[in-house]
């Protein structure tokens, strides 16, 4: 599969993987940033942002993308950090090529199994009926309606666009990813084992990560790390930009 991505900067590969429903655009800012010491790949997953949209949605399958990404791009190892869907990716690509990852950096999310719950998202998605639309305001509102999520609703209002004509679209496949949603929650194998350096990073307000989580994560990555930014929550990256970034160089830097 064709994935979009963006580079920028020199020096040792970092690749950035997004969550659910998100883009490579969310994570722009911070690449810039990054690109100052390393050369940073921003990535769309399978069905998101630019990239190809298919009927299958999986961390196998996420896997073996990013596996055809970096050998295309002939990158024999990098760091790899990934949020939400993109962190579990992120595991999974390491526990099955441990030889291509050199630090791992996982954002608010664990490797155990996480129940369905982004319904209500995709239900307000899919009761938007798009070719009855004239404005981005008119979504924005159907949106907000349903969610009534100011911070939510512009994220996902970033995944809207325009087509040639007057009509909008959205850039994710939203009945492939609502048709395969479940797998999102996928654990990681139970002989999961990855004895690279790790960082996982979360939220203080979010439930993602709990302290209960720990004894799976260190079963798992025996070298993890963890770092709370006690102000944010699931969006740690976006929330807390600047103690994020501060946390991942450090890591990168001197671990």
């Amino acid at each position: 599969m064709q994935l979009n991505y963006k580079v920028a900067g020199e020096g040792q590969p970092l690749i950035i993987l997004h969550g659910f429903l998100g883009s490579l655009d969310n994570w722009q800012s911070l690449a810039k940033e990054l690109s100052v010491n390393y050369k940073v790949y921003i990535i769309d997953l399978r069905n998101h942002g630019k990239s190809e949209h298919a009927d299958h949605h999986n961390y196998m399958l996420m896997e073996n993308d990013l596996l055809e990404f970096m050998n295309e791009q002939n990158i024999s190892s990098a760091h790899i950090l990934g949020h939400s869907m993109g962190g579990k990716a992120a595991m999974f690509f390491a526990i099955q090529n441990p030889e291509r990852v050199d630090k791992l950096i996982v954002v608010d999310i664990g490797p155990k199994y996480y129940p369905q719950h982004h319904q209500t998202i995709l239900s307000a998605l899919t009761a938007v009926d798009l070719m009855e639309i004239s404005s981005r305001q008119e979504v924005e509102n159907q949106l907000m309606t349903q969610l009534n999520d100011v911070g939510i609703v512009q994220w996902l209002m970033k995944n809207l666009k325009r087509e040639s004509g007057e009509s909008f679209s959205w850039k994710f496949n939203l009945s492939g990813l609502t048709k395969e949603v479940e797998n999102i929650g996928e654990a990681l194998r139970e002989d999961a084992y990855f004895s690279n350096p790790v960082l996982f990073i979360r939220g203080g307000k979010s439930p993602y990560i709990l302290d209960e989580d720990l004894e799976l994560i260190t079963q798992v990555f025996p070298f993890a790390k963890l770092a709370t930014i006690p102000k944010a929550g699931h969006w740690v990256h976006a929330e807390q930009p600047e103690e994020f970034l501060a946390v991942v160089l450090s890591f990168l830097k001197n671990h």
